[in-house]
């Protein structure tokens, strides 16, 4: 099956990237920003999409350089350089090794770098917190419904630029079930499974997140990670088809998920979420099918249209 014949019901396994197409993260990086923002001159005056920009050039530039760090950990330590940059930028003393974005100059959200570990939560470190934000981003609308209409058609699987603690408390939202936290909560050890707690009510048969694939997109190794357990773990039914021909991968992020996956042979759905401003940054509009919502995706599923 080429990319050119193929149709939304010829996939089996649909996987989400999830903070930017199933939850609005340029909302919640966005807010968490603002106090910091409004403390100087120059940033109390940038947009919004001005602001994400500049921090997603740092986190980017983290990420590439410190997969080992935990999401919340490189959230938090792209928080202090932000702020270093903006002092530098007013005239003010700033700590070198900060700017830098050295990551063992800044205490670790959780103090470890285990997924068992509990979120620091303490509203006196303005980095920490900022960290820990993750669980306050938002959903979009229309999320919940869709997912529940896709689950009827494919299995659900996730690859997410985040730790799973922190996703932990995003699967919950996801799963319309905020009342029992305690169903969603992470292995201690293995590929993460959702279904399989009791009275889970999860969309999602894999969830994989930075933490458990050991780098954060666009690097391939996620992918390729995803689509090897896709394509032989019990969890996913036998096929003689090609893995590849039976994944769909659906996205917003055109830089972390759409350019890596259709490089690599595998058909997407880019997600054009309304006023998105990050993650477009790609010459390689590697996608089949576009959609202004994951809404309309599910719609498009269930009337058999492609």
């Amino acid at each position: 099956m080429s990319s050119s014949t193929a149709q939304l019901k010829d996939f089996e396994i649909l996987f989400f990237d999830v903070y930017g197409t199933l939850c609005d993260w340029e909302t919640g990086i966005y807010d968490g920003l603002k106090p910091l923002l409004a403390r100087f001159p120059t940033s109390s005056k940038w947009s919004r999409e001005e602001a994400l920009e500049a921090f997603t050039a740092i986190e980017a530039d983290l990420q590439a350089e410190h997969p080992e760090l935990l999401y919340r950990d490189l959230l938090a330590k792209a928080h202090e350089v932000m702020e270093e940059r903006l002092k530098a930028a007013s005239g003010n003393p700033v700590d070198t090794t900060t700017l830098e974005g050295d990551p063992s100059s800044i205490p670790s959200t959780t103090g470890a770098t285990t997924s068992t570990d509990t979120p620091d939560t303490s509203a006196s470190n303005a980095h920490v917190a900022f960290g820990n934000s993750i669980k306050d981003w938002p959903l979009f609308p229309d999320t919940v419904d869709a997912l529940r209409k896709l689950s009827k058609h494919y299995k659900l699987c996730v690859l997410s630029n985040v730790d799973r603690i922190s996703f932990a408390y995003t699967l919950a939202k996801l799963s319309g079930d905020t009342s029992h936290p305690e169903r969603y909560q992470p292995p201690s050890e293995g590929y993460w499974f959702p279904q399989e707690t009791p009275d889970s009510q999860s969309p999602f048969t894999l969830i994989l997140t930075a933490q458990d694939v050991g780098t954060y997109k666009p690097a391939l190794n996620g992918f390729e990670v995803a689509l090897k357990i896709a394509g032989s773990d019990p969890h996913f039914s036998t096929s003689e088809k090609d893995v590849k021909e039976r994944v769909l991968w659906v996205a917003q992020s055109l830089f972390h998920d759409v350019d890596p996956a259709s490089k690599i042979g595998v058909n997407c759905a880019w997600i054009n979420r309304a006023g998105a401003a990050m993650g477009l940054n790609s010459d390689h509009m590697g996608y089949k099918w576009k959609y202004d919502t994951l809404g309309e995706l599910a719609e498009a599923v269930e009337k058999g249209t492609s």
